[in-house]
């Protein structure tokens, strides 16, 4: 299978890029700028650097990872090369200030939503926003402790993004409802962030009394 993370130079992209590659998955990671992705996948494992736009005409899955300021110019024009394939959202609409994270308002609903809207050909997924990059780039790390949760309205795709994310040692791809649910998944992250400072942790979601994914 081949993953193709657009937006993939920055920490949380360079990070699922990693542990996929390990994992022995064919990863690409795409850019505004295919020079910077070629200089940042060639300090990763097997890992290719190319466009954005190529990197979504070359993948079976794609996975979005931009800012949440790009991401509807970013994935726009990708629509045509995105057709017909699963694409993964884990962007978090965040804002900043001195009291710490907060959750923006999405007119769609969600980040996820909005790539639904502007992806009608694609099956939109919404996973892995809440898993730390700190953790993904940390070769000292073996195993992350975490349960990803994934939303979407195609049982074959999300059971198919529950896969890839056990694909990471240590993780669980757990169904967690329908894409119009993904604004309190993407919300949450805020959440994680504020004890993240707090405790000086990278904490995560485990779900309880879930024995069979």
């Amino acid at each position: 299978m081949r993953i193709g993370i657009i937006g993939g130079t920055g920490e949380q992209g360079r990070g699922l890029a990693k542990r996929f590659s390990n994992a022995g998955l064919k990863v690409t990671i795409g850019s505004r700028d295919a020079t910077r992705a070629a200089e940042v996948a060639a300090g990763l494992p097997e890992v290719l650097g190319v466009s954005n736009n190529e990197c979504a005409a070359n993948c079976d899955v794609a996975i979005v990872a931009v800012p949440w300021s790009a991401h509807a110019d970013t994935l726009r024009p990708l629509a045509d090369a995105l057709a017909n394939k699963i694409v993964v959202d884990c962007v978090n609409p965040l804002g900043f200030d001195k009291q710490g994270a907060f959750a923006l308002s999405v007119e769609e609903g969600s980040a996820a939503a909005q790539a639904a809207a502007l992806l009608p050909e694609s099956t939109v997924v919404a996973a892995f926003h809440h898993v730390s990059a700190v953790l993904l780039l940390d070769d000292d790390v073996a195993t992350i402790d975490i349960d990803v949760l994934v939303l979407g309205d195609n049982r074959e795709a999300t059971d198919t993004v529950q896969r890839i994310a056990a694909q990471i040692p240590g993780v669980r791809g757990i169904y967690g409802g329908r894409l119009r649910n993904a604004g309190q998944v993407e919300a949450f992250t805020a959440n994680l962030i504020s004890m993240n400072r707090r405790y000086k942790a990278h904490a995560g979601v485990r779900i309880t009394d879930v024995d069979s994914v």
